[in-house]
């Protein structure tokens, strides 16, 4: 079935129109806005520039509270969810939506009402950024959906936008901010402006589009020697001009003074505010109001205004994107905008964290179907390692929760998990062998001992938020401590091991991926960590999850990801001279405990012309014995361009569950939303050609069944 398109380029591209305010209520908060603006003296107007600007009395102007929310409110008291890495390997924006959905509620009964989250950074192959973790994954489209899904649920859409049960998001680090060629956080990133618009845009492209965000942060960093809170060309000819984003921007964390005190380009603060104000930077971010570091402030800016009356127009246009925001999300209606109320976790939400740390677990290997254990069939188990059991004291952050994570009002290890699934059933015996960085082995004698008399060893190893993580940057990827020198000892006792990482990072973990028969990529799950796991590893719940960003071997393949372009792979010069140059594990890859086969897919018109659409169908079959969930995943390739193209990118997916012997037909629309890119000329086109269209379980190209596309003609987009 051919579709032709006679719809704006807008619905061409995003299918939909962006969720907003009505137009009637627009030109009605529009009016207040500026009337508001013409009795604000310039005091008021500068004090309106701060991310925790206080309630002005004399004019009735609320307090905006703000907090972050990358998985649950920053919060003591907060609800959990898994972080961001693992959020991604559900593949499921729908799930990421519940998520967001249920954040905006407990913030909106805490009085918050703008969260400064998601990030929306493609880690596109250096898991030595320590910041992966808080990312969805390693490709754009990917980063795309999954973004788009969190704004909504947590803003909104159509006419629930922003009302009391819905909170404003920040699209943050605009843009490119891990692009850099160390896995430092923070450094400079020198990146081609087709690699800036084909891997980093879209996903904030589609958050303005798509979603409409109405906050976005600038990254802090340099973007081809102009830092990103000062590039105009970003923030106006591509933020606002071209794709029509119509809220504020706060500047990352003090980052309006960094273009002095970091970049050096402004000669002092007074320099560096009036410069980004001019780009538009709206709201100075500065945690704590460090006087040393605000820009936005009277003693700043005050001489500067009144003596350059013209700069004003850039204070009065900021306020006024404040203001209209604040007016949006129904503050001028409220009481007490400047009191932050307790923040309560309710049994439903901890619920939902459960439900979603199960579905992001990724099963990595299950060796003669190890996994999963039957409680009937044991009588003892072992629960060892270093990430095993975590307690902290009352009103301290757990480590094993990952970065951004509030203080919920309990965790689950995989002890308190496991103790908990097999009662007095099966008797577990739990020794920690060793800290997660430290060099002492005192503690292998008694882990040795709990597994020779144990059945099967559950081992948990990996990481923290001590070794991952916002300013986390590591030169290597292996395991810490003498954690991996455990794992050996463990390996040697003969026993059945299944291998639990907790992390926010991709590892080298050659030996366990060699030796280990089960391995479980867990990420950080969130407060119902050990739960989740228990459910998985006896079979309560069969693991769906697929990785979105490739395992590296070792640290000399950086940058990995399944985003590759043609090079010399058959000459003999393509390879590395003595190492593997695939990844250890493969972008989409992840197992369950049932089988699934594909079909051939079919393509409905072999041949289109560039304004129509067509369909690709598969069959997938569920070939084992219990039910389980598959994701499905389309790619395609452009065969030959005019310019050099990417082997394959993602273009589509889904998630979905079958039971033994089911079979499901999944369709995905080919248009020119998927088969378009940027030519020489840097103009969004689809050219006519041959295009491959891959569809399969994984990236890795036995994972993949083929089909062929062919469009008769050009359009420019």
């Amino acid at each position: 079935m051919k579709k032709n398109y006679i719809v704006a380029l807008v619905f061409l591209f995003y299918g939909c129109s962006i969720p907003t305010v009505k137009q009637a209520n627009i030109d009605e908060i529009d009016a207040k806005v500026k009337g508001l603006l013409e009795q604000m003296t310039l005091e008021e107007k500068i004090a309106e520039l701060t991310q925790d600007a206080p309630p002005n009395e004399r004019l009735g102007i609320p307090m905006m509270q703000y907090s972050e929310c990358l998985h649950g409110l920053w919060l003591p008291g907060s609800t959990v969810y898994p972080q961001s890495i693992a959020l991604g390997s559900t593949w499921d924006p729908n799930t990421v939506k519940a998520m967001t959905t249920a954040i905006a509620k407990e913030a909106r009964e805490a009085n918050l009402t703008h969260c400064y989250s998601p990030n929306l950074d493609v880690i596109a192959g250096d898991p030595r950024y320590g910041r992966i973790e808080e990312s969805f994954g390693e490709d754009p489209y990917l980063v795309s959906r999954m973004g788009v899904a969190f704004i909504e649920g947590l803003q909104g859409t159509g006419d629930e936008q922003f009302d009391e049960n819905h909170i404003l998001a920040t699209a943050k680090h605009f843009v490119a901010y891990p692009e850099n060629r160390t896995g430092i956080n923070g450094g400079f990133s020198d990146i081609s402006e087709r690699r800036l618009y084909e891997i980093y845009l879209p996903p904030f492209e589609a958050a303005v589009r798509e979603a409409g965000v109405g906050c976005i942060m600038p990254g802090h960093q340099d973007l081809n020697g102009v830092p990103c809170h000062m590039n105009d060309w970003l923030l106006n000819d591509v933020l606002r001009d071209e794709w029509g984003f119509d809220g504020f921007l706060v500047s990352d964390n003090n980052d309006v003074s960094r273009l002095h005190l970091m970049h050096h380009i402004a000669k002092n603060r007074t320099e560096a505010a009036v410069m980004g104000l001019e780009s538009g930077v709206d709201m100075d971010l500065v945690i704590g109001k460090a006087p040393e570091n605000s820009a936005y402030i009277m003693k700043v800016l005050g001489d500067t205004l009144k003596q350059n009356p013209d700069l004003i127009k850039y204070v009065d246009q900021s306020v006024a994107r404040i203001l209209k925001l604040k007016y949006k999300l129904g503050l001028f209606n409220q009481e007490n905008t400047d009191e932050v109320k307790k923040v309560v976790s309710k049994p439903e939400s901890q619920q939902l964290a459960l439900d979603i740390a199960k579905k992001s677990v990724v099963l990595l290997k299950n060796d003669q179907n190890l996994l999963p254990l039957d409680a009937n069939k044991i009588k003892s188990i072992a629960v060892i390692g270093p990430n095993a059991h975590e307690q902290v004291k009352e009103g301290k952050p757990y480590t094993l929760l990952g970065g951004y994570a509030g203080i919920p009002p309990y965790y689950t290890s995989v002890l308190e998990g496991i103790r908990a699934k097999v009662g007095d059933k099966v008797k577990v015996n739990y020794a920690k062998g060793c800290t997660l960085t430290g060099d002492s082995k005192a503690g292998f004698a008694k882990a040795i001992a709990a597994a020779k008399k144990s059945d099967v060893v559950i081992l948990a190893v990996g990481g923290s938020t001590r070794t991952c993580g916002e300013g986390k940057d590591r030169a290597d990827l292996d395991l810490f401590g003498v954690q991996n020198e455990l794992v050996e000892a463990i390996q040697k006792t003969g026993k059945p091991v299944v291998a639990v990482l907790i992390n926010g990072r991709p590892l080298t973990i050659n030996y366990i991926a060699e030796n280990v028969p089960s391995i479980i990529e867990s990420w950080y799950l969130g407060m119902r960590s050990g739960d989740a796991l228990a459910d998985v590893i006896f079979g309560d719940y069969n693991p769906g999850g697929k990785l979105t960003v490739s395992f590296p071997r070792s640290v000399g393949q950086l940058p990995i990801t399944y985003l590759q372009r043609p090079d010399f792979v058959g000459t003999g010069k393509g390879n590395y001279k003595f190492s593997d140059k695939t990844p250890l594990y493969h972008f989409g890859y992840g197992l369950s405990y049932t089988t699934f086969s594909y079909g051939e897919p079919k393509v409905e018109d072999i041949v289109i012309n560039s304004a129509e659409e067509t369909y690709v169908s598969i069959d997938v079959t569920n070939t084992g014995k219990v039910a389980g969930e598959e994701v499905v995943q389309l790619y395609i390739r452009d065969n030959y361009a005019s310019v050099g193209r990417y082997n394959k990118m993602l273009k589509g997916f889904t998630r979905i569950a079958l039971k033994p012997g089911e079979t499901q037909t999944v369709t995905f629309a080919l248009n020119s939303k998927n088969l378009s890119l940027y030519n020489k000329d840097m103009e969004k086109v689809v050219e006519p050609g041959d295009f491959t269209i891959y569809v399969g379980s994984s990236s890795r190209e036995s994972d993949l069944k083929t089909a062929k596309l062919t469009v008769s003609d050009r359009i420019l987009l």
